[in-house]
């Protein structure tokens, strides 16, 4: 008999823990009151008033089925979220262990709001919004983009005025990411030449030494970029 009041005793302490204390401990200010719903655990605390815990927003409580074991409810992370979620990690390190290393090659059929097990194969980089704290993915060829091209053009019969030409582009914005070559000869970025749009080259002859130079008909201009 002793015993079993120990027992009674027992149940008590922790249904009054569960039904206060962890309740409180989890709540979090919200201007929205979330009643019960189906699924919720009824629990009964020290004074006798009826409590719920329930599953909600990421969180999923499972109930067992097994003989033995149908009052026993797990609660575990998965599910769907039901509001905009933060968590401030207020200094501390939030991390994942025992990560896996991603293998095989990028994505290329990633599509927008994908789900696991879909059709999309390969990996994606996960990015944070600055604005809004959200966390999003991206293609690696949209992350990792590393583009050149090369053009040539000749200079015409007028080459006293043709210093401007068109290239497919386009060109990067940092014109030290541009080289230009004067019949094999790299020309000088900024004093030699300008990037005046993104599909265009200036080149800019002098006439003062000891860097003087002109333009000839059949001089053979090369440019080349990387971005």
């Amino acid at each position: 008999m002793k015993n079993l009041n120990l027992l009674k005793k027992s149940a008590a302490i922790a249904a009054f823990a569960i039904g206060t204390g962890f309740v409180s401990a989890q709540s979090t200010a919200t201007s929205t009151n979330v009643n019960k719903a189906t699924g919720a655990v009824r629990l009964i605390d020290n004074k006798g008033t009826i409590k719920y815990l329930q599953a909600n927003n990421g969180i999923t409580a499972i109930t067992s089925t097994t003989a033995g074991n149908t009052t026993t409810t797990t609660w575990q992370l998965g599910g769907t979220l039901l509001d905009d979620t933060y968590i401030d990690v207020n200094g501390k390190k939030f991390a994942l262990d025992k990560l896996k290393f991603a293998t095989g090659s990028a994505s290329t059929n990633a599509t927008d709001a994908s789900v696991h097990g879909g059709s999309g194969t390969g990996w994606t980089v996960l990015v944070r919004d600055e604005a809004t704290g959200e966390v999003k993915k991206m293609m690696a060829a949209d992350l990792l983009q590393v583009q050149s091209g090369e053009e040539t053009v000749s200079v015409p019969s007028d080459a006293s005025n043709a210093t401007t030409y068109t290239v497919t582009g386009p060109l990067p914005t940092n014109i030290k990411n541009i080289s230009v070559y004067r019949n094999g000869a790299k020309l000088i970025a900024s004093t030699d030449y300008e990037v005046p749009t993104a599909t265009s080259i200036k080149l800019k002859p002098s006439s003062s030494t000891p860097s003087d130079w002109s333009l000839h008909t059949g001089d053979v201009i090369e440019i080349q970029w990387i971005k």
